[in-house]
């Protein structure tokens, strides 16, 4: 007979007096804007991030809808007059999708989402970054940043808590890499677990040759989600094969903001209206938007 696990709920504390939260009836969005179901993380995949602090999805993107994702990222570097004003951004036309796709919206939901916050007409995390890499042979300027992020004070979003049997991720990071990346020739460089590190980095980590970096290769259309609280650095693009084209979002909790940095307002108001809870005002008090905070 096959050994079933018991994965222990958390005991999280709710706004007062150290009540738990209620996780059984918390309202994580069960769909994107687009009504597609959400896309929960695997156990295993909820223990990797954990332990490493990043993960790789891979080819969650392929055939058209690859294709159009692609189109339009080319279009945005080489003939940006070609798409209209608002749209010229890595949330313009097709990619638009990819700011709440079901894999990140379900992953965000575990690492990210405050329950309180978070309804199935509003997002329960913020997006506040979104920016398109293209990069050729010899671009990417190597630059080790971030780690330590279980010690990192409070109001910097860079930081990771975790409990048994939850953990969050303050600040997360989303690649979406629409072209294929070959190991280590230009993939986001990591120190696996840096993100709970409690000392200080040894000079190694200076030389993006050094193995005490990891790295990762993936077909195009794979998505890459890592802490901004992990040790991380730019890799020096070297695949001659084909370049780079990679789109890089933020996403924070309702209640705090890193980035100066806000989407086109006429893009923002042709969005779905759950979409738009992505960028809403950044505070904890009274941020659930729609029918479940008007009733």
């Amino acid at each position: 007979m096959a050994q079933v696990t018991d994965h222990t709920k958390p005991f999280i504390v709710d706004k007062n007096l150290g009540a738990a939260l209620d996780i059984d009836n918390a309202q994580l969005t069960e769909a994107t804007s687009d009504g597609i179901p959400v896309v929960a993380p695997t156990q295993e995949q909820k223990y990797l991030f954990d332990m490493r602090g990043w993960i790789l999805v891979p080819g969650v993107l392929s055939g058209d809808e690859l294709a159009e994702m692609q189109e339009f990222g080319y279009k945005l570097r080489h003939e940006p007059e070609s798409i209209p004003e608002h749209e010229r951004s890595p949330l313009g036309g097709p990619m638009q999708r990819l700011a709440d796709h079901p894999n990140v919206v379900g992953f965000l939901n575990e690492f990210l989402a405050h329950p309180a916050l978070s309804s199935q007409e509003c997002y329960g995390f913020r997006m506040e970054s979104c920016s398109l890499f293209h990069r050729t042979v010899g671009d990417g300027n190597f630059g080790p940043h971030n780690g330590n992020g279980m010690l990192r004070f409070p109001g910097d979003s860079h930081l990771y808590r975790c409990i048994p049997g939850r953990g969050y991720s303050g600040l997360t990071r989303i690649v979406w890499e629409l072209n294929p990346v070959k190991y280590r020739q230009g993939g986001t460089l990591f120190i696996t677990a840096s993100h709970k590190a409690v000392y200080t980095a040894p000079d190694t980590i200076r030389s993006q040759d050094s193995l005490i970096w990891d790295t990762y290769e993936c077909p195009a259309g794979s998505l890459l989600f890592f802490t901004e609280a992990l040790t991380h650095s730019t890799h020096t693009w070297t695949n001659e094969e084909n370049d780079r084209l990679a789109i890089f979002s933020c996403y924070n909790t309702v209640n705090s903001k890193w980035h100066d940095w806000d989407p086109h307002p006429k893009l923002l108001a042709e969005m779905p209206e759950k979409r738009q809870t992505l960028f809403r005002p950044v505070r904890a008090a009274n941020n659930l938007i729609g029918e479940a905070y008007r009733h």
